[in-house]
């Protein structure tokens, strides 16, 4: 190309400037038009050549900047997913199969719900030890809360998992998920209670809905009347499996609010619940004498085992999953993405396991999670109007 000199020399040193100071600026994915074939014209199109240039590589940012983040809603999508379906489908599993009877264990029924909810707390501390250790440096030397602070809600993370393990003798699967939905009315009572929280009449009215859904979907769901006495068995274990993990919820975000939320992150809030947790299981193991009982039936039926492993690394990773959606897409994707979860896990467990689905319950299930897609489409709008 030929250099022109004086005004045509300014130009170039102006335009070499300006060509710097935009590829400083853009994103490292982008195509760069330094040291590439395309020639520069000269004059008056150097202006039209890098707007157009500008235009170009901000068109390919965007592309760049929207293909990685549907790339990373993707993998936290799927991972939410395939963790806690396999994580539910393992659990009715474990607890609803006849498997070969033992001594201990004449009817063939896993003897322990104590053991899955251990099984998941030993496997979740140990990733806990690992995201601490890496992210802080130190495992318990930056912990501004100490572990006596989460025992309360430890206690009754463990409770509400043990019952929600317990209650799948007695109701399905389907029934189980429903009911959970339900745990708005007690969330609100706990927040009353220990953080004297008001709500909106809206608020009530929701629960109210909801609740009214899953008596619907619950009477419905029964087989026969000659189970009534097991469903209410059932019923009650889910009132004190919602019970006990409302109470957890609100206790860490009391910590939360005690300790400062920059003083606690996720993973250590993870490392304190399950460390009083492991303690707890296994002293219940150790009293009820559950230990013989657990290894008697692994002996006779050693799938079992395998079963309580892959429970245990579904329910490990379902939790890093969730602490990474929330991080990136916030409570409100990841609320839209559990929701949907709990609907396909219904529809999974009533193919693979025979649950009958009746129009009266389905309705009662559509009244329960129309309600729960409102809540989350307004607090986007709450969100977006700040």
């Amino acid at each position: 190309m030929r250099r022109k000199s004086g005004e045509s020399s300014e130009k170039k040193n102006q335009m070499s400037t300006d060509t710097e100071s935009m590829n400083n600026q853009m994103n490292p994915l982008m195509v760069e038009t330094q040291g590439s074939d395309i020639s520069i014209p000269e004059g008056g199109d150097n202006d039209r050549f890098t707007n157009e240039t500008t235009a170009l590589n901000s068109a390919g940012a965007g592309n760049a900047e929207f293909l990685g983040q549907a790339l990373r809603f993707l993998f936290c999508f799927t991972g939410l997913q395939v963790s806690y379906l396999t994580w539910g489908y393992m659990q009715e599993l474990i607890m609803t199969t006849t498997f070969d009877p033992t001594t201990t264990a004449p009817d063939g029924k896993f003897p322990s719900a104590a053991f899955c909810v251990f099984s998941n707390r030993f496997l979740a501390i140990i990733v806990a030890i690992i995201a601490v250790r890496i992210r802080h440096g130190a495992v318990l030397a930056n912990n501004a809360a100490p572990l006596v602070a989460f025992a309360p809600c430890a206690l009754s993370n463990t409770m509400s998992s043990w019952s929600q393990y317990a209650s799948l003798r007695y109701v399905s699967f389907p029934v189980q998920t429903v009911f959970k939905s339900s745990k708005i009315i007690p969330v609100m009572v706990m927040g009353k209670v220990l953080k004297g929280t008001s709500y909106p009449i809206s608020q009530y009215v929701e629960a109210l809905l909801i609740t009214i859904g899953v008596a619907i979907f619950s009477v419905a769901s029964k087989s026969s009347d000659s189970d009534s006495s097991t469903e209410i068995v059932g019923l009650l274990f889910m009132c004190m499996y919602i019970c006990f993990d409302c109470f957890t919820s609100q206790w860490q975000d009391k910590v939360y609010v005690k300790y400062g939320r920059a003083n606690v992150d996720p993973y250590q809030m993870m490392l304190g619940v399950n460390s009083s947790a492991i303690i707890m299981t296994t002293t219940g193991l150790l009293v009820n004498g559950d230990i013989p009982k657990i290894i008697e039936f692994f002996k006779v039926n050693p799938t079992v085992l395998q079963y309580n492993i892959i429970t245990a690394i579904t329910s490990a990773s379902g939790q890093l999953f969730i602490y990474t959606t929330i991080k990136e897409f916030g409570p409100i994707v990841f609320t839209v993405i559990m929701t949907t979860r709990q609907m396909i896990s219904i529809c999974i467990s009533s193919i693979l396991f025979g649950h009958k689905m009746t129009v009266i319950a389905l309705c009662g299930a559509l009244i329960v999670f129309g309600v729960l897609f409102y809540q989350i489409r307004r607090k986007y709008k709450a969100r977006n109007s700040r």
